[in-house]
């Protein structure tokens, strides 16, 4: 298929459409009629053979054909706007804006602290970070770049390993003052102890706990009544001495250094649990994922 000006000025159009919602707002944003926006996409239809979007009175959505065309697309633009860029100011330019969802615990624990450093280092760049515990489907809902923990389910996302962090299994002083000291991981399962279990954002239902010894490998259903999906919510209620925890190591040793939480099973703490970036795209990404990414590589190093 020959490529033309036309069909990349309708790729852009399509573009605006989905950034601001409706067929309007797109000839708004690009100071063109709704009418010329609309023969846009019809040309870009034409020379594609699909149909991009579903159209009502209320509302504009992509079809599943114009979803693929789309996260196709949005890298490859993303790289000729940074070429672009790079072209008139000698330089890359790391500017524009930025959308960047993130696990809540990672951004309050890590990066919330130390984010001043780079947004003075990049002042031409409007960041946002949105935090929420599941990934989503991360080209539909504009991201360029996520920060998760676990391991990525296979996808076209690019995923790059920062650190993995150990699982260590807590309480209270006071839990066990109260309950006694569980010698080995067995013991969780043997009726009186309460554990604080942990909501899998994947699958929505509590994980697993395993306990690792080289090779050994020890799993459980956890028993208690108390099921949380915030880290903030899991460490305060563990520390109130209400049951058992399994946390990351990663930002724990202050828990530890100030008594308010004792490693039930140090022998059995060989679990390591993975935080990743992703970004959708093969293609180098727009130089402001790669500063983005670059300054958490920075911030993770050594962090685990």
């Amino acid at each position: 298929m020959p490529f033309d000006e036309r069909m990349l000025n309708g790729m852009g159009v399509l573009i605006a459409i989905v950034d601001s919602g409706s067929f309007a707002a797109a000839g708004d944003a690009l100071d063109m009629s709704q009418s010329g926006v609309s023969r846009s996409v019809a040309r870009l239809e034409a020379r594609l053979g699909i149909r991009l979007f579903d159209r009502t009175t209320r509302s504009v959505t992509l079809t599943d054909e114009g979803r693929r065309f789309y996260e196709q697309i949005v890298p490859l633009l993303n790289g000729l706007e940074d070429a672009a860029s790079s072209a008139a100011l000698g330089a890359t330019a790391v500017r524009g804006r930025l959308r960047v969802t993130i696990d809540p615990f990672f951004s309050r624990l890590v990066l919330g602290p130390r984010l001043g450093a780079f947004m003075d280092a990049h002042p031409d760049l409007q960041l946002e970070l949105i935090t929420r515990d599941q990934l989503g489907d991360m080209v539909a809902d504009g991201f360029d770049l996520a920060v998760r923990f676990g391991e990525p389910r296979s996808s076209t996302l690019i995923a790059r390993k920062l650190l993995d962090t150990r699982i260590v299994t807590v309480a209270a002083p006071s839990y066990l003052k109260k309950y006694g000291h569980p010698v080995t991981p067995s013991d969780l399962d043997k009726g009186h102890h309460v554990c604080i279990k942990f909501r899998d954002p994947e699958t929505g239902q509590p994980f697993e706990w395993e306990f690792h010894r080289g090779r050994k490998r020890v799993m459980l259903a956890p028993r208690g009544v108390l099921t949380v999906n915030d880290v903030g919510t899991l460490h305060s209620a563990c520390a109130a001495g209400q049951g058992i925890a399994q946390i990351l190591a990663l930002g724990a040793a202050p828990l530890f250094a100030d008594g308010r939480f004792v490693e039930l099973f140090p022998d059995w703490a060989d679990e390591l649990y993975p935080l990743y970036a992703l970004y959708p795209s093969r293609h180098h990404p727009p130089a402001k994922v790669r500063a983005f990414f670059d300054f958490i590589v920075s911030l993770t190093d050594g962090a685990a």
